[in-house]
């Protein structure tokens, strides 16, 4: 009801026959309960991803992703179905800021921590103005044209990175384009949820793979298992303190923008979806993934924010219901105070990791190309033309500028050009056509 801050979700009978259920409904609880595991498994692929890229733990990022989508439930009132997982925008400057070598645990995680706190704090008081003003300036700001070059930058940005981690020798090369055919098979030959799945089961079907090949044909460095089999079944998860340093604070705290981006894309996104507009929840949407940054770099876990492969389940299934996202963040949080998962997840071999790197940032940097075809964005135009031209660059080539103690990296730079230059270029008065 409109006068209660939370909805009273009325069940339904069922899901058949392509019933929608909205996000103030529910199914029986054994259905939802269904529904929750497909949620945690969907973003798996991502979530757990972004972690191991930049040497967190990942049972930690798990259990925080589990927090934040239960804080940003409280802050929305339940009003729009959305999970917290790791977001890969943190994953360029992270390991700038940390010197991070891309395998193992990151012994630099505390000075990344405390820009995550930063870029929280950002993101969270941009949720307050925009509740206290509406959202017309952000969308004026960022246009489809600049939050699409955004999107795009952040995969190209993160390329070198994923091309560089299998290139060691050349059978973790091979590996690495065995794992991109994992993948590409299931996007392109699987069907329903099978498809929806394409990271996670491509990524298992390569694994098994590489075990094969290794542990059975004693080709390359084999997966050691023993380290699951010494993990326990149940613990607690390690947290870490942050260390507040400046430098690392103002090159993460510019990552908000893009989180901004996100969030907004995936609200309208859900608003088309089930029919209903959710304008009025967008600053609340905004603070409840700011909070949600802080919590988790409060405790050792990454930046988060709404995730794809969850509105992916949605457009799929019809099921809407926000309920369905309290469950997943219940089985995100016992599955954090399982070690043995997170040992499980230690075993993916690195070329294995990395060919799933190209495909994740290589489809990164296409939705952002998506959102300039869904829009329609006008490439006649020399305005968009040079916005989206430049943007691309200063982001694929990691365009960095100092100003004093303060410094952006390539993704900032990128992000905060196209807002920029998109502002100045739109004040010039259109040109007449000729006669």
């Amino acid at each position: 009801m409109a006068d209660s801050y939370f909805p009273h979700w009325r069940k339904q009978p069922s899901a058949a026959e392509g019933r929608v259920v909205n996000t103030d409904e529910r199914l029986a609880w054994p259905q939802m309960f269904a529904m929750g595991i497909q949620h945690v498994v969907a973003m798996f692929g991502s979530t757990v991803l972004a972690p191991l890229l930049m040497g967190f733990d990942p049972n930690l990022c798990i259990f925080m992703s589990g927090i934040g989508t239960l804080l940003f439930f409280v802050v929305v009132g339940g009003r729009v179905p959305s999970y917290l997982g790791s977001s890969f925008a943190f994953i360029g400057l992270v390991i700038a800021v940390t010197g991070y070598g891309g395998h193992g645990p990151n012994l630099n995680i505390p000075v990344a921590l405390g820009g995550i706190i930063a870029c929280g704090v950002v993101y969270a008081i941009i949720g307050l103005i925009v509740s206290a003003v509406g959202t017309q300036w952000i969308e004026t700001l960022m246009p489809p044209l600049v939050t699409g070059a955004i999107v795009c930058v952040i995969g190209l940005n993160l390329a070198p990175i994923a091309v560089k981690g299998v290139s060691g020798s050349n059978f973790d090369s091979w590996m690495a384009l065995v794992t991109v055919l994992c993948v590409a098979a299931v996007a392109v030959f699987a069907r329903g949820m099978l498809q929806r799945l394409l990271i996670l089961v491509g990524l298992l079907a390569a694994y098994v793979i590489y075990a094969i090949v290794t542990n059975g044909l004693g080709m390359g460095k084999p997966i050691d298992f023993s380290i699951v089999a010494n993990a326990a079944w149940f613990g607690m998860p390690h947290f870490t303190a942050p260390v507040f340093n400046a430098q690392a604070m103002t090159l993460l705290a510019p990552i908000a923008v893009i989180l901004v981006a996100e969030n907004l894309g995936h609200i309208k996104a859900v608003s088309a979806m089930t029919g209903q507009n959710l304008d009025r929840y967008v600053g609340r949407a905004f603070l409840g993934d700011g909070l949600a940054t802080i919590v988790s770099g409060f405790s050792g876990g990454t930046g988060v924010t709404t995730y794809a492969e969850n509105i992916g389940v949605m457009a799929v299934t019809k099921i809407y219901s926000t309920l369905v996202f309290v469950i997943a963040a219940a089985i995100a949080l016992v599955l954090g105070f399982s070690p043995k998962f997170g040992a499980v997840i230690q075993t993916i071999p690195g070329p294995v990791l990395g060919g799933v790197s190209i495909v994740v940032f290589g489809l990164i940097a296409v939705t952002g190309a998506r959102i300039w075809v869904v829009n329609k964005v006008d490439f006649s135009d020399n305005r968009n033309l040079i916005v989206a031209a430049v943007t691309l660059v200063l982001g694929a080539g990691d365009f960095s500028l100092k100003l004093g103690g303060f410094a952006l990296g390539g993704i900032g730079t990128a992000s905060f050009g196209a807002i920029i230059l998109y502002a100045l270029l739109r004040r010039k008065p259109a040109q007449q056509p000729a006669v």
